[in-house]
């Protein structure tokens, strides 16, 4: 069995994000007898400047890329149709408000010490994109520890106080050295760089040719 590392840098605030883990997760289910993956998630953030939070989404992306909101709304309902094929739950993704996702990420780096990063980072995402539920919003972030089992008093204490800011503020100076402008972004190996919401298809072949190089 060959072992394959992903790193993935995300924010819980990216579509794209939801959409690229649920195509990764069936890259990987397809090349699951020949490969063992480990994937680690790592903090990027789309709206680090706290200003805007609370603003609907619609003008607050036409006023960032200077576009019109008719031509947001429909492109962010191609992706409520993309991800809807995927298995995931984008019914709110017009109705959510911009919001900082720095205490989320926080949160993502403890729920990686009881092996369950992926699965917070899964939840955040229905929350934020399926519920429009503000994931700055504490009570927001423990409802979602909750429903995996984990313990929400632990978890209000990290929030309560500066735990796992260093490792948040590591993470996103690392990958910005590295290049990293956009997200997600896939690092195989910790040597290969894949960038985007790339296609099952398209991630299954580059790891099958990642993975003949380092034979």
């Amino acid at each position: 069995m060959n072992k394959m590392s992903i790193d993935i840098v995300s924010d819980i605030a990216c579509p794209w994000c939801a959409i690229g883990y649920a195509r990764l997760e069936r890259a990987m289910e397809q090349l699951a007898e020949d490969y063992e993956f480990e994937v680690q998630w790592h903090a990027f953030e789309l709206n680090p400047d706290s200003r805007g939070d609370g603003e609907p989404i619609l003008p607050a992306l036409a006023r960032k890329y200077g576009r019109s909101e008719d031509e947001l709304r429909a492109t962010q309902n191609q992706m409520m149709a993309v991800a809807t094929d995927l298995g995931l739950n984008f019914e709110k993704i017009q109705e959510r408000l911009v919001c900082n996702t720095f205490d989320a990420h926080r949160l993502v780096k403890w729920a990686g010490e009881q092996g369950q990063q992926t699965a917070l980072k899964q939840a955040l995402f229905t929350a934020y994109f399926g519920k429009a539920e503000n994931v700055s919003d504490h009570d927001v972030l423990i409802k979602c520890v909750e429903s995996l089992g984990l313990d929400s008093a632990k978890a209000k204490a990290v929030l309560e106080s500066d735990q796992y800011a260093a490792a948040v503020r590591e993470d996103e100076a690392k990958y910005q050295q590295a290049g990293v402008t956009g997200v997600p972004a896939y690092i195989v190996n910790g040597k290969y760089l894949i960038s985007g919401a790339q296609e099952p298809e398209t991630l299954v072949q580059a790891f099958q040719e990642i993975g003949a190089e380092s034979d």
